[in-house]
């Protein structure tokens, strides 16, 4: 599938990034989808514990990667957060109840290559550099995402 990027930007650091994911945060809300997407170690994880954080308040959020599915209470709805590394197939995604969420909750899904059909989502690549610490963001999705990602895209210099 080709994607056009609606935003590129390099996050110097861990804490950048979990900046970018508070500032992200206040515009997510009922049946959004945020798929991550880069290699082991990109920073996945980190993200979506920033992200919350911010949402629920809560301050002890584990991998799902043995569990594959936490579930968090937010104010305005429930925050899933699904790790799909260890599915060997798509159709064990059914068994999960992601789709439920996709329409009543924000999700946030890790490895969703494993999905199929993938929801209308936002998409965010992380792809490490060569500075350990540093991770170009590059965020895709449909239009309806360009106005609501603008805000906390705003703080970090676009890629040249």
């Amino acid at each position: 599938m080709t994607r056009d990027a609606l935003a590129s930007f390099v996050s110097p650091s861990p804490d950048a990034t979990a900046a970018f994911a508070r500032r992200l945060a206040p515009s997510l809300g009922p049946g959004d989808v945020l798929c991550l997407e880069g290699p082991l170690g990109a920073g996945k994880t980190h993200f979506a514990r920033a992200l919350i954080s911010e949402i629920t308040g809560e301050t002890d959020i584990p991998s799902p990667t043995f569990t594959l599915v936490q579930t968090y209470a937010g104010p305005s709805c429930d925050v899933w957060h699904a790790d799909l590394y260890r599915l060997a197939d798509a159709s064990e995604v059914n068994e999960l109840g992601l789709d439920a969420a996709f329409e009543t909750a924000i999700t946030l899904v890790e490895w969703p290559d494993r999905l199929s059909p993938a929801p209308d989502a936002l998409w965010l690549h992380l792809t490490p550099l060569g500075d350990p610490d540093a991770r170009k963001v590059t965020i895709y999705g449909s239009n309806r995402w360009a106005g609501r990602i603008a805000d906390a895209v705003s703080e970090f210099s676009a890629d040249a």
